[in-house]
């Protein structure tokens, strides 16, 4: 493996105060948790707003560089020439205050990105960069797929590892193909970094009949801790990223690695269980990554609006929900009925959610 760290720290929803500014105090003290406890892999990119400057802050500029290892990411959508390719890396290098990156990731590799990753020959840039020192391993995260991965790693074997969505609810999903892509990474023998093991909380908090499955057989651990250590156990998995939003989603994930043991058969079976009850409620598999809001017209927060629409159709209606979606819509602009159906946020959803017409949905359940 390239790595020894099982548990990675995904940097893309560090915690952040009323006005979406990152709290760095609250950063550092769970990078030294993080550190302490013996992990050390670190994982941001360019689109994550403010998270390579927090991570300097908080890692880079308090440990010694062979201490940890970074995780860094470039995105296709920033991309309109090839001159910007080499600009962005250099910019990244700079807001993580480095000299060279550990692992180095073309930024959601599908059938929407490969080309302009090709037109700006950024597979033979990441080769170069390696070759001079600037990056220690290449490889790509994915949200598309088996057929296409498989293609992808055929054309490219020098890419070394591969980063992909794998959590129990989506391991038979026919969009994300958890699964398939899984066995295609496994075909092809390259290490895996997992994202999305919790679906952005979705797998970290159920109704109460649902957690019972859970904690009848093990009272005191957390939900979250069973879809971790689910992916943990599978064969190949290199590292699992989880993206630690406050200091107890950290000590939880701490305690899950740092005694981690792998999941049995009957652990399994209970997955199995708590997975056919899930799915039979009829949400909405947003994860949360918000590549969907700065490029909307209306400014909906169309995570947020979907969050409000998951819990009344989870849970049951409340006022909780109504108040949720109505503090996101501000006094009445940027909600579900407000969306024009440009499309913006279906061509950069990782989900490939068909987010027009669910927001439509979510109209009808709060804005009539």
């Amino acid at each position: 493996m390239l790595s020894s760290s099982k548990l990675g720290f995904g940097l893309m929803r560090l915690p952040k105060d009323g006005d979406g500014n990152i709290l760095q105090e609250e950063v550092t003290r769970m990078v030294d948790a993080f550190m302490e406890a013996g992990f050390t892999y670190f994982d941001t990119a360019y689109a994550y707003a403010g998270s390579e400057e927090a991570m300097k802050k908080a890692l880079v500029e308090r440990y010694p560089r062979d201490s940890f290892t970074i995780a860094d990411k470039l995105p296709a959508w920033k991309l309109t020439s090839e001159a910007d390719v080499e600009r962005i890396f250099n910019e990244s290098l700079k807001r993580c205050g480095v000299e060279y990156f550990d692992f180095y990731l073309l930024h959601s590799v599908e059938e929407s990105h490969l080309p302009t990753y090709e037109r700006y020959h950024c597979f033979e840039f990441l080769k170069e960069m390696k070759r001079q020192g600037k990056i220690r391993h290449m490889g790509f995260s994915y949200h598309d797929n088996a057929v296409l991965l498989d293609q992808i790693l055929t054309d490219h074997p020098e890419l070394e590892f591969v980063q992909l969505q794998l959590n129990y609810l989506d391991w038979e999903n026919g969009v994300i193909q958890s699964r398939k892509n899984y066995e295609t990474a496994r075909k092809h023998e390259k290490p895996i970094v997992v994202m999305e093991p919790v679906k952005g909380g979705t797998l970290a908090s159920f109704p109460a009949d649902i957690e019972k499955i859970y904690k009848d057989y093990a009272p005191d651990r957390s939900t979250a801790s069973w879809a971790l250590r689910y992916i943990a156990s599978l064969e190949g998995v290199m590292t699992v990223l989880s993206g630690m939003s406050d200091e107890e989603q950290m000590r939880d994930n701490l305690d899950t690695f740092g005694h981690f043991q792998l999941m049995s058969q009957e652990e399994h079976k209970l997955v199995r269980e708590v997975t056919a009850k899930v799915l039979s409620f009829p949400t909405i598999p947003c994860t949360g990554c918000r590549y969907c809001v700065p490029g909307c017209p209306m400014q909906i927060q169309i995570p947020d609006l979907f969050t409000a629409y998951n819990s009344a159709k989870t849970y049951g209606p409340s006022s909780r929900y109504t108040t949720y979606y109505k503090s996101h819509t501000r006094d009445g602009h940027g909600t579900a009925s407000a969306c024009v159906g440009c499309g913006q946020c279906e061509s950069v959803c990782p989900q490939h959610l068909e987010i027009i017409s669910l927001l439509k949905n979510v109209s009808e359940e709060f804005d009539a």
